[in-house]
């Protein structure tokens, strides 16, 4: 299905977006004081935590305005009770949802801010929707908007986004990610599965995330150093662990579990609670290890001292943000790395043959050793 929706928008949205350029004869945005404002984004769960300081700092612009939100069922919860966030709309990223929006809401907007790094349907959406839009520079999908912004991918990608709005002449800088919000009966679900699991509140609970997304495996740690670096830490400091991911991943964390010693001393909670319950359950751990993936960046912005493990990409980039969180990268030995590059659309599974020695060196480059020593910087 992932690959599906790339390769439509890629051949159709390119063909899509050089045409619609045809027509756009505007080249400076307008300065105003926006009564509706339109924020885009549409895809990963980090990348979308990552947007929320420049919806913030939009907020902070306009203060009166309607700020609505366009994400889609995968990344919705993300925003959930965000006091910047009028509305969050939601759609389908299929031909017939896309016309539908675009015909509903036709210059709706006063402006429209794509926070999409390389997706041609986010900016074809722009064009119609917003009076004035704003997106990055590279690609066919730049001719459609009204003021353009470089990518810059030698900085955090939290800033990069920031860069957008900063065009608004706001000022606004990040230090840290902003809290993700859960509800009430996701707190009073998060607190019972730690009761019926004997983890009480005064344990020190290491969440462990060793998946990564469906777009890119070779983001991940092989699964036996896991298990040793669980068994260690859970020797070292009497800890709880409690592994989380989508169902897909519960058999990967069943078999980390499998051959490790301390096993009753896990928690396989791949697929048993939905994304917000992931964000107050989070926010009650003393530490978090795991891949470049969404829930380190959920760890980041809920506070929790946090430690992501790099090779495909670097953490200049990505990285877990917040004072004395750490991105380990020891992708140097790698000719290819950084190979996801996701503002060109770079997103590959590993540059070298699955079958071979080099398959995935990035990430075996990282020892246990060296993860224990930095887990021993944060706790």
């Amino acid at each position: 299905m992932v690959i599906a929706i790339k390769f439509i928008d890629k051949h159709i949205g390119n063909f899509t977006c050089n045409f619609l350029a045809l027509f756009n004869r505007k080249r400076k945005i307008e300065k105003a004081e926006f009564a509706r404002v339109l924020v885009i984004q549409l895809w990963g769960i980090g990348e979308t935590i990552l947007t929320l300081p420049a919806v913030d700092a939009l907020r902070k612009r306009f203060p009166k305005a309607e700020i609505n939100v366009l994400a889609t069922s995968r990344n919705r919860d993300v925003f959930y009770n965000n006091k910047s966030i009028d509305n969050v709309l939601e759609l389908k990223l299929n031909p017939v949802s896309v016309a539908g929006f675009i015909l509903k809401n036709i210059k709706k907007y006063n402006l429209v801010a794509d926070m999409e790094e390389y997706l041609n349907v986010s900016a074809i959406i722009s064009f119609f929707a917003g009076r004035n839009s704003i997106g990055y520079s590279h690609n066919s999908r730049a001719k459609l908007y009204t003021e353009r912004i470089r990518y810059n991918d030698k900085q955090h990608a939290a800033q990069t986004f920031l860069d957008l709005v900063r065009v608004l002449e706001v000022k606004y800088d990040v230090s840290n990610l902003s809290k993700l919000n859960f509800s009430k009966n996701d707190k009073n679900f998060v607190e019972r599965f730690l009761k019926n699991n004997g983890i009480k509140s005064r344990d020190f609970i290491v969440c462990v995330a060793p998946g990564a997304a469906e777009s890119a495996k070779a983001r991940m740690w092989p699964y036996e150093r896991y298990a040793e670096v669980c068994d260690e830490v859970i020797i070292r400091h009497k800890a709880k662990i409690i592994f989380v991911g989508n169902l897909g991943e519960a058999e990967l964390i069943a078999n980390i579990q499998n051959v490790m010693e301390k096993m009753d001393k896990t928690i396989n909670a791949a697929g048993k609670i939905s994304l917000n319950q992931l964000f107050c359950l989070t926010g009650m751990c003393s530490l978090f290890i795991g891949n470049d993936a969404g829930p380190m960046h959920i760890a980041a912005a809920q506070g929790i001292k946090t430690l992501g493990l790099f090779g495909p990409n670097i953490p200049a980039r990505f990285g877990p943000c917040g004072k004395g969180n750490i991105g380990l990268y020891k992708g140097y030995n790698c000719e290819f790395s950084p190979c996801i590059n996701v503002h060109k659309g770079q997103v590959p599974d590993c540059l070298y043959p699955r079958n071979s020695n080099d398959y995935q060196k990035c990430m075996k480059n990282i020892s246990v050793d060296d993860v224990l020593r930095e887990v021993e910087k944060l706790v």
